[in-house]
């Protein structure tokens, strides 16, 4: 989100007043297409039987196998018959008021360069490939489609009673690095997960972190890593019931109640959590010594 990162205070020359852009999508290189080819083969080697059945539907439903980066037209055109979603480009990260204002009104900005091929396996800021192959297939679902927007809503509200850092928590272990129960199995669903090789195979496999299900007030007292492998993922029981909760549930109570209250640590398991899997750290802790 903008407020992880400096962001500009007006929209840079060029830019439209709500900050949107032309993708220019003539002007990607055949480098840029291959690299998108090069990326999603990756991934699509890795995500069936790891990913959820939602975000490999709205793979398909967006035709997003076709080769080379998506022109966001064309794209937007299938997602708007799907759930009213609209893709636009933005020149990198923008002010969290212009956030969350294009969300409430379903349109999900997306960053239009791509990565270096040297950079295939980190990036610090979002790329076309982590902003619409990472995030815009769960825009293809409608129960997912409309958390996001009531989310964007809520970011609004946050704004004006100064709770966005909690608020934030919240798209970072859901929208960016949430993990859903399917059939009996954990699925990933999280952008910053199914947009990265590595941590597609790690948030699911490795016994390091943390699996705990997700309480909205315990995710919003919850730091996070930015850097790194995330050292405990969150848990929901099913797309409805995320929207169900955020829908269901006044944030104000809520922020008034752990505005006080220390921030959890990022390896922290409590004494009320639901744990799906207690982790060993034994990642974060080798990268420490």
């Amino acid at each position: 989100m903008a407020s992880e990162t400096h962001v500009l205070d007006r929209p840079p020359e060029g830019a439209n007043a709500d900050w949107t852009i032309p993708q220019g999508w003539d002007g990607y290189s055949a480098q840029d297409h291959a690299t998108w080819d090069t990326l999603y083969a990756r991934q699509m080697a890795l995500l069936p039987g790891r990913a959820s059945a939602a975000f490999l539907r709205g793979l398909d439903a967006l035709k997003l196998s076709e080769s080379g980066i998506p022109d966001f037209e064309e794209l937007s055109d299938r997602l708007e018959a799907l759930t009213g979603w609209r893709v636009v480009a933005v020149p990198g990260l923008v002010p969290d008021d212009v956030f969350f204002t294009h969300m409430a009104n379903r349109r999900f900005v997306a960053g239009n360069f791509i990565r270096r091929p040297d950079q295939l396996d980190y990036l610090q800021e979002p790329d076309v490939f982590h902003d619409v192959f990472g995030h815009v297939p769960m825009l293809a679902d409608p129960v997912f489609a409309d958390y996001l927007a009531a989310y964007g809503r809520g970011g609004l509200r946050a704004l004006e009673l100064g709770s966005l850092k909690q608020l934030a928590r919240l798209y970072w272990y859901t929208v960016e690095f949430g993990l859903v129960q399917e059939e009996g199995e954990l699925r990933i669903y999280g952008a910053g997960i199914v947009s990265s090789a590595s941590e597609t195979r790690f948030s699911l496999e490795d016994a390091s972190p943390n699996r705990v299900m997700l309480d909205l007030a315990r995710v919003m007292r919850t730091d996070y890593r930015i850097d790194d492998f995330q050292q405990t993922y969150f848990v929901i029981p099913s797309f409805e019931e995320l929207l169900r909760l955020t829908i269901e549930t006044d944030f104000a109570p809520v922020y008034t109640a752990i505005g006080h209250a220390p921030a959890v640590a990022v390896d922290a398991v409590l004494p009320e959590d639901v744990v799906v899997t207690r982790g060993t750290q034994a990642y974060a802790l080798g990268k420490a010594g």
